[in-house]
């Protein structure tokens, strides 16, 4: 998997929002005007020489441009958004018309995160993608009942997924509370990380298998 930079200024707020569903955006968008917008309504200080008259104007500067440069950041997210709902669908659709399981070896790390995320989210999950940030290699966050649980995913053609992932994944469950854990590969898994995880909250999933399951749960409608 390639690596990831840390976005920041406005393009972090676009990656950020984009994680959202896309109605969030549209919603922050809205919300972020008709703040900016009333603040920069309300007039400054009469006199130059008030002690917060400065400040005021600066703020007021900032917001003047802010309430126009938000919203737009917001809805470019907004639109980044819908369209990665639109992909998810897709790739989802391309994998089920494919009777063989090493369809998922042309994907990019990507789209395997992609695709996954929405074969868990037609299962009733709230999928959250976390663009790599959180710790111990979780690249997708589920919640169902109240309850979380981490993904990691490793889209890898040739060399197989060995215990130091899965106990990579396991750690990071244990340290930020989550209920359960799975680990997907469109390759295969040793036998080491097979037998870490038997016993333990943890679910390995391998190529063929992440083929049949979304074959199986591709009959279910689709949520959110």
């Amino acid at each position: 998997m390639s690596s990831r930079k840390n976005d920041s200024g406005g393009a972090g707020i676009v990656q950020l929002t984009a994680l959202l569903p896309w109605w969030g955006g549209v919603m922050l968008a809205g919300a972020s005007y008709a703040g900016l917008h009333l603040y920069v309504s309300r007039p400054l200080p009469s006199s130059a020489l008030s002690s917060n008259f400065m400040l005021q104007a600066i703020g007021h500067g900032v917001a003047t441009s802010g309430q126009y440069l938000l919203p737009f950041l917001f809805l470019i997210a907004a639109v980044m958004s819908a369209s990665r709902r639109w992909k998810r669908r897709r790739l989802l659709a391309g994998v089920v018309s494919s009777a063989a399981p090493d369809v998922l070896n042309g994907l990019t790390w990507r789209e395997f995160e992609m695709l996954v995320g929405e074969a868990f989210r037609v299962q009733g999950y709230s999928v959250t993608e976390t663009a790599g940030s959180a710790d111990g290699g979780v690249d997708v966050v589920l919640r169902k009942d109240s309850e979380k649980y981490f993904v990691q995913c490793k889209q890898w053609r040739a060399q197989t997924v060995g215990v130091p992932i899965v106990r990579e994944l396991y750690g990071a469950m244990a340290a930020h509370g989550a209920t359960g854990g799975f680990v997907v590969t469109s390759g295969r898994f040793t036998k080491p990380a097979l037998e870490f995880a038997q016993g333990r909250n943890l679910t390995l999933i391998d190529g063929p298998q992440l083929h049949a399951m979304i074959q199986r749960v591709s009959q279910s409608p689709a949520r959110g």
